[in-house]
Parts: C-alpha cells; structure tokens; sequence
C-alpha cells in the first residue's frame, strides 16, 4: 500500500474564502478525537513498527504535538502583523529525538489534545476579518492568510492521519 504523496512536494492554492474559516476550525478541532480513535487498541508492537525508514505510527502521532507550536506561532505573527512568517526548522530533528517510541500513546493523545485545543481555544476567539491578514510563507515563498495557514495546518494533519491509516492496514 503506498503511503500518501510527500509532504514537501504538495502544491496548495490558497483560495478559499475567508466565510470557510469556521469550517477549518471545526477540522483542526477534531484533528485529536481522529487520531485517537486511529491508534485505539493497536499494540505497542503496532505503533511503534517502522515500514522501511518512514515513522511508526507513534511517531506521526508525536509528530503532530511537535509540531503544533509552529502554526501557534505563526498566528501570533498574523495577529501582531508580522510581513513573513516564522519559519519550520527544515528539519524534523524534534520528532526525531523525542523519542515517541519510547512513551505511552495515551500520553502522546493527551499531548496533541492539549496543544491542539490552545490553538483552536485562540482561533475562536476571532473573526472573519482577522482570517484574511496576510504574511509570506517562507518556505512556500508566497502569500498566506489566516484561513489559508488553517487549511494547510489541516491538511498536514491529514497527511499524517492518511499515512497512520495506511500503516494500520499494513501492519493488522
């Protein structure tokens, strides 16, 4: 089964319009009920198999709560009107020595619930108006609004939802 199309080489079109934000909210909210609802009852040998060099299950998972600061910080940079916004690392060297292997998958849920629900607790409190500032992507190299930076965070999500799919049905 292949995994879904890199990360990196994903072209996005940010075009929706800024009404769609409370949908987008809607799926970042739910972003941690899907992931642990995916690795509900699978066994640590399950979670932590890696399929050649690509993360384990519990890996994408910690993935997620690492990197949820980046978009946090990236809607401060909205907010304070910042012209670029703050760059990924280019790396993932975080996930990598935070060694989710070896930790609990309740504590890695918990871990995305809390830091995911900071992000929406904020998102929540704004308006359309506040989802149409713009700043640089600075890895895309090109204009991003708010609602824009939602939809991306969401796909990502996706990403590594869809891929902890794909793993499930490899290793079951």
């Amino acid at each position: 089964m292949p995994l879904p199309h890199p990360w990196l080489e994903r072209p996005f079109n940010f075009d929706l319009p800024t009404t769609m934000f409370p949908d987008l909210v809607e799926r970042l909210r739910g972003a941690p009920a899907r992931l642990e609802d995916h690795v509900r009852g699978l066994s640590a040998d399950i979670l932590t198999k890696r399929e050649g060099d690509t993360w384990s299950i519990q890996e994408n998972a910690g993935h997620l709560v690492e990197i949820d600061a980046l978009p946090a910080q990236r809607l401060s940079d909205f907010l304070t009107g910042a012209p670029t916004l703050s760059a990924w690392a280019g790396n993932n060297d975080a996930t990598d020595a935070a060694n989710f292997n070896d930790r609990d998958i309740n504590e890695i849920t918990a871990g995305f619930r809390e830091i995911r629900s900071a992000l929406v607790d904020r998102l929540d409190q704004l308006s359309e108006p506040d989802f149409a500032r713009s700043a640089i992507h600075p890895r895309l190299n090109k204009p991003m609004r708010l609602i824009d930076l939602c939809e991306f965070h969401a796909q990502h999500d996706d990403y590594h939802l869809a891929t902890i799919a794909q793993l499930k049905r490899l290793f079951k």
